[in-house]
């Protein structure tokens, strides 16, 4: 069992914030961390503190060893073929930055078209306009409708033979919506381009098979993963990265220098210039040993059950309305109240000791789509439980109590 049964497990979770027991619901900003994930972080500053693929003493030997047996996990966490395919970086922004720059400058040019969908988080927004500007691409974008589910025959619509890279949201942190990534995929390819799926949303909460979806890119941040900040996974296609220049320059990324020319190492190592962080990687990969040791099918049905409970309860309020209500949605919940701002709602359950989330959550083209400044979210963990709803429900009308005429 999940809930209950793990809470004890992330010492997060054992405090009182203004004098209640703290209820976490803002996991889709970032997760609280297991004791495994902790203890293996300080091990490698207590015993293995040095630096990766430069040292012949026992200490590096011990670091780079880990590291390795990190994106090896990170190659069994997504099924990719190849461990040399997964790419540490520092999270999804940067890993479709370093798509964006490599893959987009190298490839995109005047007529050509990057395909996005009208609920991407800024991350997979800015680094494409970025290189549209620059090299004279235009950006595309695929509606959503008004329960927050895109609108596959506008999707459509805009692939064409422009079309060379649709980069699309696997599950949106703003709204909860599930893409429809098979099928979206596969039109793609049938179009030409290739796909780069954000899965910061998604791998938290429920298995992912790069190969069973045929994507060509996937990345994900491994602090809503359980894991460490500052440290992500970039998946690319073999072919792909070995075609793409690097982007960044300094050690570890090349095999000669000359003050004439450089030549570049080979995967992953092109990717991956300078000091990584070590303690983070390796926090991470025990951080999917962790997720897999739970069965992510398991953790999607329990999500799946808070959601449910969460949906039913919060429908109850008069004056509370969901923004995302799309069929097929993952484990959050967004709203608005008819009577009070969502940051005083926030400031209000913190008061309470829930912590949620409440802004536009770096998705200031959701909030324009349903005219609203910004939602109140909460989004669930594995640590969740059905009290934790009821207590936010519970605090909700106490807020009520404070702003309904």
């Amino acid at each position: 069992m999940l809930g209950e049964a793990l809470r004890g497990q992330f010492p997060a979770l054992n405090q009182e914030i203004g004098g209640h027991p703290l209820v976490y619901l803002d996991n889709g900003a970032t997760t609280l961390k297991p004791d495994c994930v902790i203890e293996s972080i300080t091990s490698v500053y207590a015993r293995d503190c040095a630096n990766v693929h430069r040292g012949v003493h026992t200490l590096s030997q011990r670091a780079t060893q880990r590291q390795e047996e990190a994106r090896v996990t990170a190659q069994r966490f997504l099924n990719a073929p190849e461990a040399r395919e997964c790419i540490f970086v520092r999270g999804t922004t940067e890993g479709i930055n370093l798509v964006a720059n490599t893959w987009g400058r190298a490839n995109l040019g005047p007529g050509d078209e990057v395909l996005i969908t009208a609920m991407e988080h800024h991350s997979n927004i800015v680094p494409w306009q970025m290189v549209c500007k620059a090299t004279g691409a235009t950006l595309q974008v695929a509606d959503i409708d008004d329960d927050g589910a895109l609108v596959m025959d506008d999707y459509r619509a805009k692939l064409s033979s422009k079309t060379k890279m649709v980069s699309a949201i696997h599950v949106s942190n703003a709204l909860g919506t599930v893409n429809p990534v098979e099928e979206m995929i596969r039109l793609a390819h049938d179009a030409g381009a290739l796909v780069l799926l954000d899965g910061a949303q998604s791998a938290p909460h429920q298995p992912v098979d790069v190969q069973a979806l045929d994507v060509d890119f996937f990345v994900f941040s491994g602090h809503k993963v359980y894991g460490p900040t500052g440290v992500g996974i970039l998946y690319g296609r073999e072919s792909l990265l070995d075609a793409m220049p690097p982007w960044e320059g300094g050690g570890d990324m090349i095999r000669t220098v000359t003050f004439e020319e450089t030549t570049y190492a080979g995967l992953p190592s092109k990717f991956e210039a300078g000091t990584p962080n070590i303690a983070g990687a390796i926090g991470l990969g025990t951080a999917m040993e962790f997720l897999m040791g739970l069965d992510l099918a398991k953790v999607a049905e329990h999500e799946a059950d808070l959601l449910r409970y969460a949906t039913e309860r919060l429908d109850s309020i008069d004056g509370l309305r969901r923004i995302g209500t799309a069929e097929d949605r993952a484990g959050l919940v967004g709203f608005v109240l008819d009577w009070a701002h969502p940051h005083d709602v926030g400031t209000i359950l913190d008061h309470e000791g829930i912590a949620i989330r409440a802004g536009h959550h770096c998705a200031q083209p959701v909030m324009d789509r349903f005219q609203v400044p910004a939602t109140a979210r909460a989004s669930f963990g594995v640590y969740n439980t059905r009290e934790d709803i009821d207590r936010l429900v519970s605090a909700l009308h106490s807020v009520k109590e404070i702003f309904a005429p």
